[in-house]
């Protein structure tokens, strides 16, 4: 027997609930099993509904109807709505719901990130950067984005993905997230090494290696030549050298040749 589901103050019985989604997927020619995976469901999600209707035990939350409804192109009201009460095919067109375009935001290119490399910090020319377009960073989405070019071969073993010459590292500024996300093992990040005085600097993408005593920042490649940078919790000692943490590797993006 269909039961009805609550949603503010509407009820509906659930046989129609699985109608409308039946008579939206043929209105788009999209198959269930389509649907369910766009939704983010399992890719049976509208088949097990079925089934469960024959059987007599259909039931959906709302949560679900939420995810199916924009890939339905409807709304969940309109998934709700009773057979019967039909709105004509004048007003048709306002059950489709248009697919929005992603949000893209600009990021800036800062510059290059290769071991052993260190630069004047004059020649680091930050005045007219490269900027590309990509999605807020859903994880922290308040926190500044930016990107740099891979250069070298100091984490092309890096897993499970490698960071190759020519990518572009993904970054979320570490400044932004440090009061709420503490340098862990295993995090991948941007290491800046000034020196001179902070007249020279690097940056270079490292894996983070926690111990009692010390930090370890971790180059992941197949060149013996890459050594970790070591970080002692000695207050006292001064090499000359200052080692930050710039920013938090989320991702990595990069293009193929056209030509």
């Amino acid at each position: 027997m269909a039961r009805p589901v609550g949603y503010g103050y509407k009820t509906v019985m659930d046989d129609d609930i699985l109608k409308r989604i039946e008579q939206r997927l043929e209105a788009i020619g999209l198959s269930a099993s389509a649907a369910s995976a766009a939704a983010g469901l399992s890719p049976d999600a509208i088949r097990n509904m079925q089934r469960a209707a024959k059987k007599g035990r259909f039931n959906v939350t709302v949560e679900t109807l939420q995810k199916l409804a924009p890939v339905l192109r409807t709304t969940v009201a309109r998934l709700l709505e009773p057979i019967g009460q039909e709105r004509g095919a004048e007003n048709e067109q306002d059950e489709v719901v248009p697919v929005r375009t992603p949000r893209l935001v600009p990021v800036p290119v800062v510059g290059p990130v290769q071991a052993g490399l260190f630069y004047e910090v004059d020649e680091m020319d930050q005045s007219d950067l490269e900027r590309i377009y990509l999605p807020p960073d859903e994880r922290f989405p308040r926190a500044r984005q930016m990107a740099f070019e891979v250069r070298g071969d100091s984490m092309n073993a890096l897993q499970p993905r490698p960071l190759l010459p020519g990518d572009r590292a993904i970054c979320v500024a570490y400044e932004d997230i440090a009061d709420y996300m503490p340098i862990i093992t295993g995090m991948v990040v941007v290491v800046q090494r000034t020196r001179d005085g902070g007249h020279t600097r690097e940056w270079s993408v490292k894996q983070v290696e926690l111990y009692a005593d010390r930090t370890e920042f971790h180059p992941r490649s197949t060149n013996p030549r890459h050594k970790p940078i070591v970080v002692k919790r000695d207050t006292h000692a001064d090499d000359g050298v200052e080692v930050e943490i710039i920013a938090l590797v989320r991702r990595s993006v990069s293009d193929f040749p056209v030509s």
